[in-house]
């Protein structure tokens, strides 16, 4: 087993385009120097611009994969993206924790594509409360937050789960980013405000993605999230293409 390169799983959605999902969250992980493992939650059918379809596959082999996967590579993180239902993520974590109860664990909550495709049910969103603990971060979008702000689900304590509020979707402030750790809010700005910034297939995977290999390379939560930033950064401005480039 190579050990020059530290080992981070994605579990998440199979998206042909190549743009978001596991094979996105693989090229960020490689790009960063990190040995990315995949495990697949769903197969969907969809391009850069439209998702047609998406069938999830059965929680049983996924958490075989995972299983299998974390009793033979040492992964200390873990990146989450499009599951079914809180009941889905809760078995994940559960199986994530029970192998390895130090590993860290983002999950990117994928309510919705911008083509308005719906994964995450909704109905079952208040469940979701106690499995949040278990979690070290969350990387939700504006929009995305406050759904889940609406369902009560953060709590002002040290002992909730960090947030990283995307700031693509704001009003004010478009491209500030706001992390919330231990009761402290910090504001992570845009680096070059000069910078145009093309919108991209799948951007949300490539920074959880990002951020994930930044931690299990040893950074801390926030200098992840901001050199998490500093690549998503320029995969927004590779080309005007709805697909992104990934490169040094």
């Amino acid at each position: 087993m190579q050990t020059e390169r530290p080992f981070a799983i994605s579990i998440a959605g199979y998206d042909p385009s190549g743009g978001a999902g596991l094979l996105a969250d693989i090229k960020t992980m490689e790009q960063l120097k990190v040995q990315g493992l995949g495990v697949c939650t769903a197969m969907t059918l969809q391009t850069e611009s439209m998702c047609l379809s998406l069938e999830w596959q059965s929680l049983n082999i996924i958490l075989s994969t995972i299983d299998v996967l974390m009793k033979k590579y040492p992964v200390e993180v873990v990146k989450i993206g499009v599951v079914k239902d809180a009941a889905f993520l809760t078995e994940i974590v559960k199986t994530i924790k029970s192998i390895n109860p130090t590993a860290k664990i983002i999950w990117d909550p994928v309510l919705k594509s911008t083509s308005e495709f719906s994964f995450f049910d909704l109905n079952t969103i208040s469940e979701l409360k106690n499995v949040l603990k278990q979690v070290d971060l969350i990387t939700p979008n504006y929009n995305e937050y406050k759904v889940l702000q609406e369902a009560q689900l953060f709590e002002k304590s040290e002992n909730s789960c960090s947030v990283l509020i995307k700031g693509g979707h704001r009003e004010d402030k478009i491209g500030t980013d706001i992390l919330i750790e231990k009761g402290r809010e910090i504001s992570i700005q845009p680096t070059d405000e000069t910078s145009v910034y093309y919108p991209k297939h799948g951007s949300g995977c490539v920074l959880s993605s990002a951020i994930a290999s930044y931690l299990v390379k040893g950074e801390n939560v926030e200098n992840a999230c901001r050199n998490g930033k500093l690549y998503i950064e320029k995969f927004l401005t590779s080309n005007p293409a709805l697909l992104g480039f990934h490169s040094d």
